[in-house]
């Protein structure tokens, strides 16, 4: 989860509220536990999602179900066959928007112990689901076959809080059933339609003839109305079709399962359905996460510059307006998060992201005019940067409260980024931005670099009163996330060379570096824990962040090393990382452990693959310009790989880099040449 913070202080009693004794003090209410998904086999395409148990059985227990924009339009879909249960044998996701279940059933038809019906599921995030009996038997059955269905038409916001509610009553429907309340209504149709539907016992009942070696297929789809057939999920796909190939074969698949993640998770804005930007993850956070949906169009930019157009446009039209400390603000969080989903964000690293992810998307190729449309918005994001610096000269987030060091590198990236697209563009400031950043790299290293015997390090943050905390924590590798200028340059960064070294020799160091990615918290740093946010466990896109900003400030061996860690720990997790998994030291022999509430996917975590492995390559383009640049990691951790399908320019655009890391553009638009770093 990027950045969240509380949105908002707790109100203040005014006079009229009920005053408690002191004697009997009222404890802070707790917050519900989400329940765990990390065993789940969910398939998204938003805003559809399925939730479903290993064995496939929906029993309407728990959060399984189906889902429609946050709506479970069914909680219970029982399988029975021949009056017993099927046994389980696989559950796995077949891709991002689909799931399969493997079953048996022994029927007692055949002597001895072996079954003699298999059964698949191939359930869709659309709603959609084909169930198959093959017979393994020798001679023809007669098999009863029962679907037991049902649903609480809650939302998912109350399933998870554990207030779904009773299953509704039923009524037939041509094909099927369906369920309805003064709000919402759910149809589930069959094909073939069954032999009986009893609307009282939620029931479909057929009786299947099958033949040695025959199969017999029911398809079941549940849509939110009575039309046959479940509406599409997915938007106009805005991100190209690319592909990794290479000397390890798990950087193809953990590259093809990123784009496909990513794009299930796409979103149409309901002002302009034009417009998609990536959900921030499932199951709990499908909707709009603008620091989150920014930080994935950014790392999604060698896959073109759309997905970063329409998500600035879509947060462009809730940019704060008038006069006001609120003026230029993009928002926080507009999902309607309820209490026991994550906090919200205060909108402060959105804001911040919003020009700088402007500026580099124009340098892959964004259309000069688009540029135009959004550089008014970037200006008011730049002017309420200005306006929201503190009397000590940073940032804080949220105010009042802590100056984060995350946060004073995305106000010095949107500064100098800024200001390049400023000059750009023909618009004034530039110069006056980039003395801004050039005061705040001063401060900053005065005020939060920590002196030490082992060289210091980076204070977490500044408290309000100005005293440093000394914790090292992951949110430092956005120091060296510089940013990309014209000409295949990187922005300067807060620290200066001698620091930026031994921040890159602490985030290389076992206490950050589990062995599958970077911890959130040093491990001996006070508040440790392996399963902790911001406290401990490995988050994917701030690891990726780190394997980036390492390799493009020079320090490939630890770079090298956490994208290995990732790549090892995306294998674990069949190549879908978790937006956050614990950090548990890696030993031999182990796997990363799964943290139980986790988005899976996260719109962060598919994008992490995509920035990770493009890191390697080192693509530095400068599309006004007509040029392109690389740096490729030259150790070649991973050996020879080839991008293919990339867009720069709007063209195609593949590079391979060899086993001695060399470097070779192999497809590019015609307008680009090819130029030293």
């Amino acid at each position: 989860m990027v950045g969240d913070r509380p949105c908002r202080r707790p109100a203040k009693p005014t006079g009229a509220q009920t005053r408690r004794p002191m004697s009997h003090p009222v404890p802070p209410a707790r917050r519900p536990e989400l329940p765990p998904v990390h065993g789940a086999v969910i398939c998204v395409a938003a805003p559809g999602l399925v939730i479903s148990p290993e064995h496939g059985q929906l029993t309407g227990q728990g959060v399984d179900g189906i889902y429609r924009a946050g709506r479970r339009l069914l909680s219970r879909c029982v399988l029975r066959v021949g009056g017993r249960d099927p046994v389980a044998v696989q559950g796995r996701s077949l891709g991002a928007d689909r799931a399969g279940f493997t079953a048996t059933v022994r029927t007692g038809a055949e002597a001895g112990p072996d079954p003699d019906i298999g059964v698949e599921r191939i359930r869709h995030a659309d709603g959609t689901e084909r169930i198959t009996l093959r017979s393994f038997a020798a001679r023809p059955l007669r098999l009863p076959v029962e679907i037991s269905l049902g649903t609480d038409l809650a939302e998912l916001a109350a399933v998870a809080a554990g207030q779904g509610g009773p299953e509704l009553p039923a009524g037939v429907h041509a094909a099927g059933l369906r369920w309805s309340t003064g709000e919402a209504q759910a149809v589930t149709a069959a094909e073939p339609a069954p032999d009986d539907a009893l609307a009282s016992a939620g029931l479909l009942r057929w009786q299947l003839e099958l033949g040695p070696g025959e199969s017999r297929t029911i398809e079941l789809r549940t849509t939110q109305d009575r039309t046959t057939r479940a509406p599409a999920g997915q938007v106009i796909n805005p991100l190209a079709d690319a592909r990794a190939e290479g000397d390890d074969p798990r950087a193809e698949a953990w590259f093809r399962t990123s784009v496909e993640d990513l794009r299930a998770l796409l979103l149409r804005d309901p002002e302009e359905p034009g417009d998609a930007f990536a959900a921030a993850g499932v199951p709990w956070r499908l909707g709009l996460a603008p620091a989150e949906s920014l930080w994935a169009a950014r790392m999604a930019l060698p896959l073109g510059t759309g997905l970063a157009a329409a998500t600035l446009r879509t947060l462009a039209r809730t940019q704060g307006a008038g006069p006001g400390p609120e003026s230029g603000k993009i928002p926080g969080p507009l999902r309607g998060a309820a209490p026991q989903l994550p906090p919200g964000c205060t909108g402060t690293e959105a804001t911040l992201a919003f020009p700088a992810v402007l500026a580099e998307a124009r340098r892959w190729g964004m259309p000069e005019a688009e540029v135009a449309r959004l550089l008014p918005a970037a200006e008011r994001c730049l002017d309420w940067l200005r306006g929201a610096l503190g009397e000590d000269g940073f940032l804080a987030d949220p105010d009042p409260g802590p100056r984060r060091c995350e946060t004073q590198a995305h106000a010095h990236r949107a500064a100098l980024l800024g200001a390049d697209l400023l000059a750009a563009c023909g618009r004034p400031g530039a110069g006056e931005w980039r003395e801004w950043a050039a005061a705040l790299r001063e401060r900053f290293r005065d005020r939060f670099w920590i002196d030490g015997p082992d060289g210091g390090r980076p204070a977490a943050a500044l408290h309000p009163d100005g005293r440093p905390l000394p914790r090292l924590t992951g949110a430092a590798a956005h120091l060296l996330d510089t940013g990309l200028l014209g000409g295949g340059r990187l922005a300067p960064g807060l620290l200066d060379p001698v620091r930026a070294e031994q921040l890159a020799r602490l985030l290389g160091a076992p206490a950050m570096d589990s062995g599958w990615g970077l911890r959130s918290m040093a491990t001996r740093e006070p508040g440790h824990n392996p399963f902790g946010h911001r406290s401990g466990a490995v988050r994917a896109y701030e690891s990726a962040v780190a394997v980036a900003g390492l390799a493009q400030a020079g320090f490939e061996k630890e770079a090298a090393g956490l994208l290995r860690g990732l790549l090892d720990a995306a294998e674990t997790f069949g190549y879908r990382l978790p937006e956050m998994y614990a950090a548990e030291q890696r030993t031999a022999g182990s796997a990363p452990l799964p943290h139980p509430a986790a988005c899976r996917p996260a719109a962060v975590a598919a994008a992490a693959g995509i920035h990770a492995l493009a890191a390697l390559a080192g693509i530095r383009p400068d599309a006004p310009e007509g040029t392109v640049a690389l740096a490729p990691l030259t150790g070649a951790p991973l050996g020879a790989i080839r991008l293919s399908g990339l867009r720069v320019s709007g063209e195609p655009f593949a590079v391979r880099v060899s086993r001695l890391g060399l470097g070779m553009v192999e497809e590019a638009a015609d307008v680009l040449q090819l130029c030293g770093r």
